[in-house]
């Protein structure tokens, strides 16, 4: 196979991984928003702040499920006989060990919190780490090969298995418990789909080697996992344990909120990009090109979405969350920046990891997990607002710090970064000022909630892509272009990347 064929069949694949992962987004999203709109309404703050209390430790079965060694399987040009098979061993003994340890720690976790129905939740939850960790290895397997068709329809239905095992749980009276099973549905479904999706299987072979030549990088991975994981929670734990479950449940609602466009549009892009830009490791100026047009294409989706939230927060709560939820108004517009702010960050640790550079990736989660701790601990005397508004602050000056390091492995500056981004920040400004004019006249009309929130989104929509058009053009065409690769197969078209390099087949047990 020649070096072009291989160019268009990366292409392809890349191209038609963004199809099913945001095909699968589309899917996922209207489950949540439907799913976190009936959860809401069956349970009371209180309920969510205690499961927001036992799943302190939920962002820790993706950062154990593997150790890291899933993402060196994604990275490296080429895998020996036996780095699956001892990958998949490793993985699934500390998965086991970790829901032991999730069970053993369970009465603990509930004296730290002052509630003795957390003991039991946490223990319960902790079967998610050997769930998860059966199948890390079949996961990273698939996305090393972009199989992302089956990695999507896979997560669509176990999400839908999830979202009804909770709902039925909440709609029992088991408050509380319904978050959990939600969680545990989803784990249970998702290995059992990786199972039947994936043609790996793993062999009864250990290589010590394999363990040598991966953990490096992985070792690496995994801390800066770990590390994000303590950024992502500190501020759960500190106001559970200071503050309650009912300020807990508000700022756990408000900073999924903010998650959602985070999330469920540049987390995909990440994953699909990821070994596609592992292949262009050893050509840094096609892997910067990479780069700063994928974040063009989040950024186009993610800025405006969060300025807009900003403006529409109360109506948005009130309508889709309840009144019971008004305290969170005040949450979201503040975590919205953070949103903002982070959603153009999600590929730094893909592009990082493509150049070998895990080490940069490690002192990176250390400085913002120490600026992020020093800011919960400032902002927690003034409750929940001071949390959110202090973690904005530092959100504000460390973050930068991220695009820098990473454009400096690609051999750019942030003034490259900034000139891709800047069309997309001044259509998305330009159509938060117009939303919020407008909504000051609907105000003033006295609109119902529901209608001025339906009208907003519609506005700012219909402001928003002729603006984008016109001052970030460059979307629009990444677009078209993507359309057109998706429907037909020329050689050459966006996201260019090299070819993969010939690799051994997969190992069989």
């Amino acid at each position: 196979m020649t070096e072009a064929t291989d160019r268009t069949l990366l292409k392809d694949r890349l191209v038609n991984g963004l199809a099913w992962k945001f095909g699968a987004v589309l899917s996922l999203q209207v489950m949540r928003v439907a799913t976190a709109f009936v959860l809401a309404r069956l349970l009371t703050p209180a309920e969510f702040g205690i499961a927001a209390m036992a799943l302190v430790a939920s962002a820790l079965v993706y950062v154990f499920a593997d150790l890291g060694l899933g993402a060196a399987l994604i990275q490296r040009e080429h895998l020996e006989q036996g780095d699956r098979s001892t990958v998949f061993w490793i993985t699934a003994a500390s998965g086991l060990g970790f829901t032991l340890l999730g069970a053993a720690v369970a009465p603990f976790v509930a004296d730290f919190f002052g509630e003795p129905q957390v003991g039991l939740l946490f223990a319960v939850f902790s079967i998610s780490f050997f769930l998860t960790s059966l199948t890390s290895t079949q996961a990273a397997l698939m996305t090393r090969e972009m199989d992302f068709r089956s990695l999507e329809l896979r997560q669509i239905a176990s999400y839908a298995v999830g979202s009804v095992v909770g709902i039925s749980v909440a709609v029992g009276g088991f408050g509380a418990w319904a978050i959990i099973a939600q969680q545990l549905g989803v784990a249970a479904m998702s290995s059992l789909l990786l199972f039947v999706f994936s043609p790996w299987r793993p062999g009864f072979r250990f290589s010590r080697s394999a363990v040598r030549r991966l953990w490096g990088f992985g070792a690496n991975v995994f801390g800066a996992r770990f590390l994000f994981y303590l950024n992502r929670n500190v501020d759960n734990i500190l106001i559970g344990r200071f503050i309650g479950p009912s300020a807990l449940g508000v700022y756990a609602v408000s900073y999924n909120v903010m998650l959602m466009p985070f999330g469920q549009i540049a987390g995909p892009v990440q994953e699909v990009m990821l070994p596609a830009l592992a292949r262009s490791q050893a050509e840094p100026a096609r892997l910067a090109s990479m780069w700063l047009r994928a974040n063009r294409i989040v950024a186009s989706a993610t800025v405006p979405a969060m300025l807009g939230l900003i403006v529409v927060a109360p109506e948005f709560v009130l309508v889709v969350l309840g009144d019971r939820w008004e305290a969170a108004i005040p949450i979201v517009r503040v975590l919205s920046w953070v949103g903002l702010l982070q959603s153009l960050q999600r590929m730094n640790g893909s592009v990082l990891q493509a150049r070998d550079r895990a080490r940069s990736l490690l002192v990176y989660a250390v400085v913002v997990v120490v600026a992020s701790v020093i800011a919960f601990v400032v902002g927690l005397p003034f409750g929940i607002l001071g949390v959110a508004i202090a973690y904005a602050i530092s959100t504000t000056f460390v973050e930068p710090y991220y695009t820098w390091v990473t454009a400096r492995s690609v051999g750019i500056g942030l003034r490259d970064v900034w000139h891709s981004l800047v069309g997309v920040v001044e259509a998305a400004v330009l159509m938060t000022v117009g939303v919020a004019v407008l909504k000051l006249i609907l105000l003033d009309q006295g609109v119902a909630t529901a209608v001025r929130l339906a009208v907003l989104v519609v506005a700012g929509i219909a402001l928003y892509v002729p603006l984008c058009s016109w001052r970030s053009p460059q979307v629009t065409e990444e677009l078209r272009l993507l359309r057109r690769r998706r429907g037909s197969s020329p050689p050459g078209g966006p996201l260019e990347a090299v070819a993969p390099s010939s690799r051994k087949p997969a190992e069989q047990a």
